[in-house]
């Protein structure tokens, strides 16, 4: 499964966020993620994808993210 199609599913599962809105260029803003959304977010998918993110920073754009995650 792609990394993309991983985040899009845990957003939709958590957050009720449409997966057609989790684009590359979507920011978490616009996808109405706060900052406690983020870090259960970035639990959530340490979890689905069996990865340590640390403490990831300068994300904006779920496209940050799908990198940040693919290079670990």
């Amino acid at each position: 499964m792609a990394t993309i199609d991983t985040i899009a599913g845990v957003l939709e599962s958590n957050l009720d966020i449409d997966p057609a809105t989790v684009t590359p260029e979507a920011t978490f803003e616009s996808l109405g993620i706060d900052s406690l959304d983020m870090v259960e977010l970035i639990c959530d998918l340490e979890e689905a994808c069996e990865v340590d993110f640390g403490e990831p920073e300068g994300l904006v754009t779920v496209g940050d993210l799908v990198t940040y995650i693919d290079s670990l």
